[in-house]
């Protein structure tokens, strides 16, 4: 059952993409898009009518069932679509328009010649009269009078719910039902994946009826969902049929009618929900809905090709949703109103959020159109529903990249609304902005796919007092998922009962974030306006067995001038105040033999006073070095230090006149808050000994969030770094050692950026601080989240996973081919290895000093091998020292003389190619994996290293040595750990891995190299390029080792030494 899993796009051909340029879209133009609708995520692609047609009502009017278009290509075309849709995992479905066709269709030519009573007369519904079936409504009430028409070749009246020229078939002619039968075998034995049935429930006209709904067209449809299961099992029907829901639900059956049908009144009500601000519309209309049968789907939508229907409300209801959305007469069309998404929400980009949450909240499953993923406009002065069928906007260029036609010929104006102009609404513009509406509509279908409970799980409403507030619960199985919805533009308050929920712990589907665990007690959330949650319930994780220690004390007026005085330091002295000094460790996150204040200012925020310290500090017998610290004085009612969080509090201050705290104010969100929208601020403050300075890289809107960001949540805490989520929109990184000079993180992301690099953060601003002689110092950056994402680490270590519990259970002692095996994330390292030269090529352009490549020479080549000669020295002596302090594994010893000899090939080896800038730390866990997109990030390189060291220009191949070398260890720690369990299955997980590791090696060069395509910084010789690839990875490995060593590691050295022996046959 695909269909309740997926999600299903519209569009129409002939306005998605131009192939041919001739101004109208087509088949040839489609498949060069589908790549976009891919990463897009949807599942399914709804194509509106694409036969031969008059186009008098966009293609629903057909004149042959079982051809093409000439205008959109022909049948070889759509055969060609066909097969690049499935390679994608699209799934297709067409329109099977069962009711009418179109007065040019032969079947109407020859039924208007015949003769009264003949099989081909009898093919539509004819009469002498036009009083039959008077109880019938007449749908278009803006185009036509009357259900019948006079034509005066057949001198009689014809049947037509719809437009005269669209007559109706006569399905009680067996003739019809087998025809409509041929059409169907014609398009599912060609492989089509669903038929949408447009029109079904007029196919039959009795006397004394409304002519819908009628018994004879469930039996109809009982024959040909029979028919479909028993030629075509898998394939999907879709009814359209604009019915109150316990109408529409007789189109199930008993399981035996359509899969699908259009659940039509649940879409105003929507609308009506948001515009009221009221949650009763749409609970009201699902309470209403019937069950139905376990095979069976909803299909929910906004808009489609058609006007926003109001058929199914109340004469009061239909005059509020005018006043709401449709103030302009010219914008109604029969009854409904013929206007886009973005339109109907005034551009609102909140409201376009919550109406899209609301529509995939609801069970069913969700169809988008065309162009509303982008915020698109629309031109209801085109007439009809013309308005609505723009062509797609691909590119600020002209025709808005649907077609290279002169824009005179396209068959329909591009948008040119000054509010939605294709200049400023489309695809490439907002592939560049992962704030962009395209972008949130991407993370939305992806948190949807991740959710069992969304697509197939059943629906309750939750109690709450609040009305504006809208939450239910949706359930599959195990999995529960909380959707909780602010209707109102106003911040809302609501109290959830949740009581029979006790002991699961929501949490934040999009951010990750952790709320407070559910209780017996009602559950309180407050909202901002048009906000939303989607929760995913989980039970309670443990609680934190320790417990640190707690902050010192200090009272009376000692207590109240530290929490008084405008600095806490003084430069050239002590960081904290004397009476505070044994503290400063804590501050500064390390043992420290000395610490003075270099420089501070100071920032007031609510509650708080929050100093920015710049320190220089030693530690041990290492040269002083910078450091950047944040204390932050609060000025409430101090709670308890085990509501504050131990961490966070270094003093709790008693003074006379009422309690304070001093923080760390990198463990305080509100000092973290205050720091990131001084940055946002973009403004330069002095200190007392120099200049700190906010800049901004991005515009002010973009850097918003920043400033009004509510939820500051750590995400890593280093000794070099720490890393936090604002809001889930910023990602702030904090250099807590930070040297004179830019620092890479800030230098390379800007400059790729100018070079249209879209695989690396979007810097949003910095700070920096100056001090009168002297380079500027970066003391923390911001750029825009990736929220949801996951590392390269994580990701392909999940795949080991699985791969190795393919491997034991297979228990074959050879593995099959890498692409066939399940836990090879082969598409993955095609991507890294695209994704390093992408880079290598985007920091090759760059112009300027810093960047400019320069020459490989003999001289360099001598100097990189004396390098890495030192580095496996200073290697060797840490394995070396540990193995002599001896301990229950000491690490074995190092291959020297194997390695010294790989490395010696450097001397001999002719100079070609270039060194640039490249990453520096190109690992596996500096890799974000977002939907089917990579994204870099850590560009300060190996932290360890000096900043200047960091900045030098390198062979690029040391990038690709690093990937490599990250992906064989975490392989060889997977394989260990199997083996320690499995130890009798050694030499098969040995077998099974090498083969995994030979090939992601060979899936990750060769996309290098193929993307790179003979970059003049690459060597031109294959033997070069070899040679210095795998000392590159020796150099990696030693490195690795050293630290791991240093780190009291030594259980990764037997793993180094295993990848390093998989990557150049070195064990």
């Amino acid at each position: 059952m695909w269909y309740k899993e997926t999600l299903v796009y519209e569009l129409h051909v002939r306005s998605f993409a131009d192939g041919d340029g001739d101004g109208v879209g087509d088949f040839a133009g489609l498949i060069d898009r589908l790549d976009y609708l891919e990463r897009l995520g949807v599942g399914a692609l709804w194509l509106q009518p694409f036969y031969p047609s008059p186009l008098r009502d966009d293609g629903y009017d057909i004149a042959d069932y079982c051809g093409i278009n000439p205008a959109y290509g022909d049948l070889r075309d759509f055969r060609r679509f066909l097969r690049q849709a499935h390679k994608r995992g699209l799934r297709v479905i067409t329109e099977l328009v069962l009711n009418h066709t179109s007065d040019q269709h032969p079947w109407f030519q020859r039924a208007r010649q015949a003769k009264p009573g003949s099989p081909a007369r009898d093919f539509y519904v004819w009469s002498d009269t036009p009083e039959k079936y008077r109880q019938a409504r007449i749908i278009f009430k803006d185009f036509e009078n009357a259900n019948w028409a006079f034509d005066p070749v057949a001198k009689a009246y014809y049947w037509h719910r719809f437009y005269a020229h669209q007559p109706d078939l006569n399905y009680d002619n067996p003739a019809v039902r087998q025809a409509m039968l041929k059409v169907v075998d014609f398009w599912l034995t060609m492989g089509v994946d669903g038929l949408r049935l447009d029109a079904v429930p007029y196919l039959f006209e009795r006397p004394g009826t409304n002519c819908e709904n009628l018994p004879e067209t469930h039996a109809f449809l009982k024959e040909l969902r029979a028919h479909v299961d028993e030629r075509f099992p898998g394939r999907m029907l879709l009814a359209e049929a604009n019915q109150w829901p316990e109408d529409a639900v007789a189109y199930f059956g008993d399981g035996d009618e359509c899969h699908m049908a259009f659940h039509f009144p649940v879409m105003p009500r929507i609308f009506m929900a948001l515009w009221s601000e009221d949650r009763y519309p749409v609970i009201d209309i699902m309470e209403q809905t019937p069950a139905i049968p376990e095979n069976c789907q909803w299909a929910l939508f906004l808009r489609n090709h058609d006007e926003l229907t109001l058929e199914m409300v109340s004469d009061e209801e239909r005059d509020a949703m005018y006043r709401a959305y449709a103030r302009d007469a010219q914008a109604r069309i029969n009854l409904g109103i013929r206007r886009r998404l973005a339109p109907l929400m005034q551009n609102d980009r909140r409201r376009m959020e919550l109406i899209n949450i609301l529509l995939l909240s609801f069970p069913g499953t969700p169809i988008l159109y065309y162009g509303d993923e982008i915020g698109m406009g629309d031109n209801y002065h085109l007439g009809d529903r013309n308005g609505v069928r723009t062509p797609m906007q691909w590119s600020p260029d002209r025709n808005a990249g649907f077609s290279r036609a002169n824009p005179q010929s396209l068959f329909l104006p591009v948008v040119s609304d000054p509010e939605y102009h294709f200049e400023r609404v489309n695809v490439e513009t907002q592939e560049r902005n992962p704030s962009s509406f395209l972008w949130w509509t991407r993370r939305l279908l992806a948190a949807y796919k991740a959710e069992p409970a969304l697509g197939r799980g059943d629906l309750r409403f939750v109690a709450g007092e609040n009305t504006k507030v809208l939450a239910l619960l949706r359930r599959h199985g195990e999995h529960r998922l909380l959707a909780v919805i602010n209707l109102s533009r106003q911040a809302q308050a609501t109290e959830l009962d949740l009581a029979e929920l006790a002991g699961f712990t929501p949490v934040d589907v999009f951010g990750q974030t952790r709320f407070p665990v559910i209780g017996r007690a009602p559950y309180v959330l407050t909202m901002g306006g048009h906000d939303y949650f989607w929760f995913r319930l989980e039970p309670e994780p443990d609680a934190d067995a320790a417990a640190p220690a707690g902050p010192a004390c200090l009272g009376g007026e000692a207590a109240r001038e530290i929490r008084d005085q405008e600095t806490l330091s003084v430069p050239g002295g002590d960081v904290l105040p004397p009476a505070l000094a044994g503290l400063t460790a804590r501050l500064v996150g390390a043992a420290v033999a000395e610490a003075r204040a270099v420089d501070e200012l100071v920032l007031h925020a609510p509650g708080r006073t929050v100093s920015l310290l710049l320190a220089e500090v030693r530690q041990g017998q290492a040269e002083p070095a910078a450091a950047f610290l944040l204390a932050a004085r609060a000025m409430e009612a101090a709670p308890s230090a085990a509501e504050a969080g131990d961490e966070a509090v270094l003093a709790e201050l008693e003074c006379p006149d009422g309690p304070a705290r001093l923080l760390r104010g990198l463990y305080d969100p509100a000092s973290v808050a205050a720091l990131a929208a001084f940055m946002a601020a973009g403004k330069a403050r002095r200190g007392i000994a120099g200049s700190f300075a906010g800049q901004g890289h991005a515009p002010k809107a973009r850097r918003a969030p920043m400033a009004q960001a509510t939820t500051i949540r750590p995400i890593t805490r280093k000794p070099q770094s720490m890393t936090f989520s604002l809001d889930n929109a910023v990602f702030l990184k904090v250099f807590l050692r930070p040297e004179e000079g830019v620092n890479p993180e800030l230098e390379l992301p800007l400059a790729l950026a100018r070079q249209g690099f879209d695989a690396a953060p979007r810097i949003l601003a910095c700070l920096t601080h100056q001090r009168q002689r002297g380079q500027p110092m970066t003391l923390a950056v911001a750029s825009a989240y990736a929220a949801g994402a996951v590392t390269g680490e994580a990701f392909v270590q999940e795949a080991l996973e699985r791969f190795c519990g393919q491997a034991l259970a297979a228990a074959a002692p050879a593995p099959p081919p890498a692409q066939a095996m399940d836990g090879y994330p082969q598409e993955f390292f095609r991507q890294a290895g695209g994704l390093a030269a992408r880079l290598h090529l985007a920091l090759a352009r760059v112009p300027g000093r810093d960047f400019a490549p320069e020459p490989f020479t003999r001289l360099y080549l001598r100097s990189i091998y004396q390098a890495m000669r030192n580095q496996l020295h200073r290697a060797n002596l840490a394995v070396e020292t540990a193995r002599t302090k001896g301990g229950d594994s000491p690490p074995r010893h190092l291959p020297r003389r194997l390695l010294l000899g790989r490395l010696a090939a450097l001397r001999s080896l002719a100079p070609q190619g270039a060194r640039i800038r490249i990453h520096g730390d190109f690992q596996l866990e500096n890799i974000l994996r977002a939907g089917q997109e990579l994204v870099l990030t850590d560009f300060d390189g190996d932290v360890r290293l000096p900043l200047g060291e960091r900045r030098i220009k390198r062979s690029p191949l040391r990038d690709v040595a690093s990937l490599l070398l990250s992906a064989a260890v975490a392989a060889r720690r997977v394989q260990a750990r199997h083996t320690a369990e499995n130890p009798s299955q050694a030499r098969l997980l040995e077998a099974w891995i090498e083969a995994w590791l030979a090939d992601a090696c060979r899936t990750v060069l060769a996309a290098y190299l193929d993307a790179a395509n003979e970059a003049p910084f690459l060597p031109a010789s294959a033997e070069v390029r070899t040679t210095l690839l795998a000392a590159f990875v020796i150099d990696q490995g030693l490195r690795t080792i050293q630290r791991a060593m240093e780190s009291s590691r030594a259980d990764d050295v037997p793993l180094v030494l295993a990848a390093l022996g998989s990557l150049g046959e070195l064990a």
